[in-house]
């Protein structure tokens, strides 16, 4: 990555006028690359872009954005690492991320296409050269590439450090991680995964993480995951089936144990490996969020999108069994099968509460016996 900025700022020319790459940078070439990566619009950026991908040419392959785009990803790990912005989170405490940086790169780059790609074939597809007016489009419906690119630019070379606009660019990828007592807990997901989630949540919910249940503490409990999920505020619920595959739903809204379905338009579904969705709401039905145990009406247990009996993703209350069903995909979120397969097996799930919890809620917080007592009178 550190060769890639090099070449963007060869290729900077204030002048305009014709001048071969010299082997060292000038003032004003370093200048004007800062003032492109910061505040250039999609055709500066879209130029030092083209050049960071390959030098010297008009048109890049998609390979090669490919390879540009993991480069990015893990400039901008290393680079909040090295300057202990990870705000919580540690290394010990995720997956490897390298294959989420490869997953993460594909999901980017499948925002990147020609405009006769639609009619072309897949092997096609993979040989298409891209001009450098798509790649201006691109950055313009990704911004998350432009919001890379600024990280790792700002702390790899320590410009603007502590400034307005990167306090909010790592506000929108790094939540401040809360794990309590956990802290030899290793989550499902890696840092490519938390940054990716993390960016698609309503930015009032950005700023914090807290982990309040995982199967690997809690054990297989629909009663533990109810206790420590219900009038918690906005969640993130992520699962891993017993085939490897790692998916779930942002809810968010509180969840309350009732036989209707509840929610809003603001939840979607996702995935992380092995590949990168986001799945939100059609506006085909309302059949957000589901959650019942122990009232007498089924089904019993915790589903999202769909509608009952085939949700998009649907949690059984004996914790162990579930389903992702999409016929072709799910009508609410619009997302395909989140699984490996149909009906799954729970391998592992945690839950997230993300920003802060709704002041109306902290009642419920002080008053634990609010959801206990339902549990009481309705064991498994």
């Amino acid at each position: 990555m550190c060769r890639r900025i090099f070449r963007g700022m060869q290729s900077s020319n204030p002048t305009g006028k014709a001048v071969p790459p010299a082997r060292e940078i000038t003032e004003e070439q370093f200048t004007t690359f800062i003032v492109y990566i910061l505040r250039g619009t999609a055709e500066e950026k879209g130029a030092l872009i083209t050049s960071m991908i390959i030098p010297n040419k008009e048109t890049v392959k998609r390979e090669d954005v490919q390879e540009f785009l993991e480069d990015l990803i893990c400039g901008v790990i290393n680079a909040l690492l090295e300057n202990n912005a990870t705000r919580g989170w540690r290394m010990v405490n995720t997956r490897n991320c390298k294959l989420g940086s490869v997953y993460l790169a594909v999901q980017l780059l499948s925002q990147l296409h020609l405009a006769k790609e639609e009619e072309e074939e897949e092997e096609e597809r993979h040989n298409s050269y891209y001009p450098q007016a798509s790649i201006m489009d691109w950055l313009c419906r990704t911004p998350l590439v432009s919001v890379f690119l600024r990280i790792t630019v700002t702390m790899g070379l320590s410009v603007l450090q502590n400034s307005t606009e990167q306090q909010q660019d790592l506000r929108s990828l790094i939540p401040t991680c809360k794990m309590g007592n956990w802290a030899d807990y290793c989550s499902l997901l890696d840092f490519p995964s938390i940054i990716f989630l993390n960016y698609h949540l309503p930015a009032e919910m950005q700023h914090r993480w807290r982990l309040l249940f995982s199967t690997l503490v809690y054990g297989r409990s629909f009663i533990q995951l109810c206790t420590h999920l219900v009038d918690k505020g906005p969640t993130l619920l992520v699962l891993r089936d017993t085939n490897g595959f790692i998916f779930g739903g942002f809810a968010s809204p509180n969840w309350e144990v009732k036989p209707q379905i509840q929610g809003d338009s603001r939840c979607f579904l996702f995935t992380v490996f092995p590949k990168f969705g986001i799945y939100t709401c059609t506006g085909c039905n309302g059949q957000y969020m589901y959650l019942n145990h122990g009232i007498q009406a089924d089904p019993k247990g915790l589903g999202m999108g769909g509608y009952l009996g085939c949700f998009g993703l649907w949690i059984d209350q004996n914790f162990r069994n579930g389903h992702s069903k999409a016929k072709p995909l799910c009508t609410t979120y619009n997302s395909p099968r989140l699984s490996a397969r149909e009906d799954f097996t729970i391998d592992c799930m945690e839950v997230w509460q993300v920003g802060n919890i709704p002041e109306q809620l902290q009642v419920g917080r002080r008053n634990p016996q609010k959801f206990s007592s339902a549990l009481v009178l309705h064991p498994l």
